[in-house]
């Protein structure tokens, strides 16, 4: 190896340890950092693993108490808040309230979810525009799935339409909810009645005549 080669090594030796003099307290204070932060995301994901895991049991505790008809059931389903599980077991609470024959009750529970998911916020007013129509208030329940486009929001629209006397208007409702809806589906054979009971002609029976 050449004295040059040699040299210009040696230069680059002192030129690492002089940076490392420089900066060796940065890179070691960015080592621990970067420790420190492995362990803290590493904490984060089990506390909030740990969380889940009560806010579980919480949800299974309530349920429980929901099918046995507890007292204290509605109080344990307003401690597990709005997250998924507060909204399911609101819909079970309300559920069983229907089932117990206190609409009103239901009525109550499912005005109070908070859904924020707008997937959930749309099962939540659907099965409330039903309870609205039983309970005579159509026009609320219209209101409620007015934006809707999913079959089961139109079916609703068409009930609630129905029920204050617009039959056109259910009977559009309930078109397009049919075209939604798999030939094979059972609730088609629902609909297709609903669209008779309003004047409707539904395309299978059009198609035979």
């Amino acid at each position: 190896m050449a004295i040059d080669d040699l040299l210009d090594e040696h230069e680059q030796s002192e030129r690492v340890l002089e940076w490392l003099r420089r900066n060796g307290a940065a890179l070691v204070g960015g080592i621990v950092l970067g420790l420190g932060a492995i362990g803290g995301w590493k904490w984060w994901q089990h506390h909030q693993q740990q969380q889940l895991m009560q806010a579980a049991d919480r949800y299974h505790a309530a349920i429980q108490a929901i099918e046995s008809g507890e007292a204290r059931a509605s109080e344990q389903v307003e401690q597990l808040g709005d997250g998924l599980f507060g909204i399911l077991a609101s819909l079970e609470l309300a559920q069983s309230q229907v089932a117990a024959g206190d609409s009103a009750a239901a009525i109550m529970t499912l005005r109070g979810i908070d859904a924020g998911d707008p997937a959930l916020a749309a099962i939540v007013d659907q099965r409330l525009a039903r309870l609205l129509i039983d309970a005579d208030q159509a026009a609320d329940a219209l209101e409620l799935v007015a934006s809707g486009s999913t079959a089961a929001a139109l079916e609703v629209r068409g009930d609630a339409a129905y029920a204050l006397g617009q039959t056109e208007r259910a009977r559009e409702a309930y078109r397009q909810a049919l075209g939604k809806i798999d030939v094979a589906s059972p609730q088609r054979r629902i609909l297709e009645l609903k669209l008779i009971e309003v004047g409707g002609t539904p395309a299978s029976t059009e198609a035979q005549s």
